[in-house]
């Protein structure tokens, strides 16, 4: 049986050597801690500390905002210094809670938990809701939300997104190794939600070692499976996922609720499970820290809020002035201004590179090569899409199915004239959508 995949995507060095074979460290910071009050899609989390007060490891400092939302907890115990801006990783200035850390580590005191099979489907989301859990993939989506579709006995699929297609990352790739049981836990309390659904780890081929893994953790879960993904970009992508795994495709204006599936990623699952099983809140992730300009490039389990400066310094610094800092990876990841940012429940990795290749490539005269048409996992045509987007014509753009756009950078990435679709796409596209947002 051939290996699962979908049409489309790109084959760029990933770049997992520098991290792969390094074990997940854990990492105390040293410095204050900074927490943003978004680090989901939705609204603000609203504090509820001021200035001067003490806090215990595992406290919420700030609740959620509304249904669409998610609280903060704050990951190590010492006195509220601030509640101010600062820079997030994306190089915007947020509202943000400050804690000076004491160094105890004073935890506070968990609610008890009760065995899986004794809890409530509302229970259990709760559990999952009250951890201030999102998706750890990148997205930040309140899983609450996510785990209350309309009707859970339409939910066919759980798929645990493990193919960490985004080249350099490999903190997925460490904790499906080092991780196991947890993350199948979480598999398996997110299978107790829906009751006609069965649990897929969907693993890219290139990490033999943990589908071999998952599959003799799995070996006695009736209700789960492991699938083999081809090894390609962007095969973690949501929409090109739920393709591969089921052959069901959705588009912009679907949920993948909407094709009988619910998609969560490794770090999620593993949150669920801290959440219900140990009843702990979300205080902490792993990181990666990679690219050549890094002198020991590694994994490391680090408390939400540290700066990305102390990841750095763990990282044994740099081995030269870098010309480029990426939060998440180099296709979908955010250019950083400052080092001066926190950790947040969205971070995946920080990566540094002697070389700006982007900049240091001018932007040509499209050929019409179609290079980019062949690769666009969305089945559109970049190249147009950008030219509308140049001349703001937003009606031709949504007009050529530019909503669709996942924004996975292939386009740019195989284009021999260096056009900057993903930037020029992307922008349009925020831009439609806030506008149909409107009407």
């Amino acid at each position: 049986m051939g290996l699962l995949t979908f049409k489309g995507g790109i084959h760029p060095d990933d770049g997992k050597r520098f991290s792969k074979d390094q074990p997940i460290k854990a990492l105390l910071p040293t410095g204050d801690l900074i927490y943003p009050l978004s680090q989901h899609i939705g609204a603000p989390a609203v504090p509820v500390v001021k200035k001067g007060d003490q806090v215990l490891k595992g406290q919420m400092i700030a609740e959620a905002g509304g249904f669409v939302s998610a609280p903060v907890y704050s990951s190590v115990s010492g006195k509220v210094k601030a509640l101010e801006k600062h820079f997030n990783p994306t190089g915007t200035k947020v509202d943000c809670i400050v804690i000076q850390n004491d160094g105890e580590y004073q935890e506070a005191e968990y609610a008890p938990v009760k065995p899986l099979n004794e809890m409530t489907r509302e229970e259990i989301i709760s559990k999952i809701g009250d951890a201030g859990i999102v998706g750890m993939g990148g997205a930040g989506f309140p899983t609450r939300v996510k785990l209350s579709p309309k009707d859970a006995d339409k939910i066919e699929y759980i798929i645990a997104n493990c193919a960490e297609c985004e080249p350099y990352i490999t903190a997925d790739y460490r904790r499906m190794l080092e991780y196991t049981e947890d993350l199948v836990s979480g598999m398996r309390v997110i299978l107790s939600l829906f009751p006609n659904a069965r649990g897929i780890f969907a693993v890219e081929d290139n990490k033999k070692d943990c589908i071999q893994k998952l599959q003799d953790a799995v070996s006695e879960e009736p209700k789960m499976d492991v699938k083999a993904l081809m090894t390609k970009y962007p095969q973690g992508a949501e929409r090109q996922l739920i393709y591969a795994v089921t052959g069901r495709a959705i588009n912009a204006s679907m949920l993948p609720a909407d094709a009988g599936c619910i998609v969560d990623n490794v770090e999620t699952l593993i949150g669920i499970h801290n959440a219900v099983i140990n009843g702990k809140p979300l205080m902490e992730r792993v990181v990666t820290v990679s690219g050549d300009a890094v002198t020991e490039p590694g994994n490391f389990l680090v408390p939400l809020g540290i700066s990305h400066k102390e990841l750095i310094e763990a990282a044994g610094g740099f081995t030269e002035e870098p010309e480029k800092l990426i939060s998440g990876g180099p296709m979908m990841g955010f250019a950083m201004v400052t080092l001066d940012a926190p950790v947040t429940k969205t971070s995946s990795s920080l990566l540094a590179f002697k070389e700006d290749i982007v900049k240091k490539s001018p932007e040509t005269a499209c050929i019409n090569c179609a290079r980019c048409v062949d690769v666009c996992p969305s089945r559109i045509i970049p190249s147009r899409l950008a030219d509308f987007a140049k001349r703001q014509d937003e009606a031709s753009f949504v007009a050529w199915n530019g909503l669709e756009c996942v924004e996975c950078g292939s386009c740019s990435y195989v284009c021999p004239a260096k056009r900057q679709l993903k930037q020029s796409i992307g922008s349009m596209r925020k831009i439609a959508l806030a506008n149909r947002k409107k009407k």
